[in-house]
């Protein structure tokens, strides 16, 4: 079997559930995330554009590349999800003080804004499950999966 196949669909299937979940958690479960929570989002956007641009684009060494890289895109939200648990979990301090940005406007609406606002601190996990935080199951999930994805790419024998 060609394991550029099954490569490319974890590559683009993966960062597209757990970003459905990250999205889902946010806009229907109502947990807000904090800046790390983004940081960890945009390495999956990543992912998802290279995955589908090694569908579409020609040539088997394009598309080889276009996996790898998302792979690897997969593999660094992990990374920084293991930077998240560990700020939540106190082992180390953040490199941020999760501020509300200002919108564009009079100062009375900007203040408005930010009162309306939730929040979230980087270090205060909202949701855990056996003591595992988002940012935790991130890493858990992220890491293995691009690293197999990477595997499957450097398998021999692909066509």
């Amino acid at each position: 079997m060609n394991s550029l196949y099954p490569a490319r669909w974890l590559a683009l299937l993966l960062p597209v559930s757990l970003m459905a979940g990250a999205l889902g958690s946010q806009y229907i479960g109502g947990l807000y995330p904090c800046e790390m929570c983004h940081w960890q989002r945009w390495p999956h956007y990543t992912a998802i554009a290279l995955a589908l641009l090694g569908f579409i684009i020609p040539g088997r060494g394009p598309k080889t590349w276009m996996i790898a890289l998302a792979g690897l895109a997969v593999i660094t939200s992990g990374l920084i999800g293991i930077f998240h648990a560990g700020v939540e979990y106190r082992w180390w301090e953040g490199l941020t003080s999760c501020t509300v940005a200002a919108s564009a406007g009079s100062t009375a609406e900007v203040l408005a804004d930010i009162w309306a606002t939730p929040v979230i601190r980087c270090d205060q996990p909202q949701w855990t499950l056996f003591g595992i935080s988002l940012a935790g199951y991130n890493a858990l999930i992220s890491i293995p999966a691009g690293i197999l994805v990477l595997a499957l790419l450097a398998r021999k024998g692909r066509a």
